[in-house]
């Protein structure tokens, strides 16, 4: 962002909402991915703080505090990522504004392309990994965090899932101008492993949350 154009962390929602309902290219389908992420990770903050403090779950502390921990963090980090994810792709329309009338200037902008391209695959690619990294203290909350809240976990989870394949999609559509194609196989297949992942995880936590029931404390 610019320093006359805030943050998307210093934008109000509706404010954001203005933006990417504009005709401007960005913010776009990525910073969206990575804004429902964000609002995954301040659900999960709030359900440890909804379960902190409380005799029933004291026994489940540690993974409150391991989860609040990690989810505050992530709420600032998909936040960032929502930014870069813009002037990323920014740069790739920049990129492929570039004038192409000789050889030298077809292979300046060619170049100028790839690199951004890879950054556009690259950085949604960040957010599905955070989002992966995320869910899995979701899932170790399920059944150990106020019972009150649970629905807030399954919401967490779902929008987890929904802004992986958001920004898996992003990372799909730009790999094909980076010109890699090992770059291409190893991303995609990383992006196919950890959307199963994720959807099993979703599974196991929705199913966690209909037993309306607590379970054993982890393991140290």
């Amino acid at each position: 962002m610019t320093a006359d154009r805030p943050g998307y962390s210093q934008l109000s929602l509706s404010a954001f909402s203005v933006a990417l309902a504009s005709d401007s290219p960005t913010p776009g389908g990525g910073s969206a991915a990575a804004v429902a992420a964000s609002l995954a990770a301040s659900l999960v903050c709030m359900v440890t703080r909804l379960s902190q403090g409380r005799p029933r779950y004291a026994a489940f502390e540690a993974t409150h505090t391991r989860a609040l921990e990690f989810a505050e963090q992530g709420r600032s980090r998909f936040l960032e990522l929502a930014e870069e994810d813009a002037a990323a792709y920014a740069a790739l329309v920049r990129a492929r504004g570039l004038v192409r009338d000789t050889d030298a200037e077809r292979a300046v902008r060619d170049e100028a392309v790839r690199r951004a391209a890879h950054d556009a695959a690259r950085i949604p690619m960040l957010v599905v990994r955070e989002c992966y990294a995320l869910i899995d203290h979701v899932d170790r909350l399920a059944g150990r965090s106020n019972l009150n809240a649970s629905s807030d976990l399954d919401v967490a989870a779902r929008l987890l899932e929904a802004a992986a394949r958001g920004a898996g999609a992003n990372v799909i559509v730009n790999l094909p101008a980076v010109g890699d194609e090992r770059l291409a196989d190893s991303m995609l297949g990383e992006l196919e492993v950890r959307l199963h992942e994720l959807v099993s995880a979703v599974a196991r936590i929705a199913s966690q949350v209909r037993s309306d029931g607590l379970r054993a404390p982890e393991s140290a």
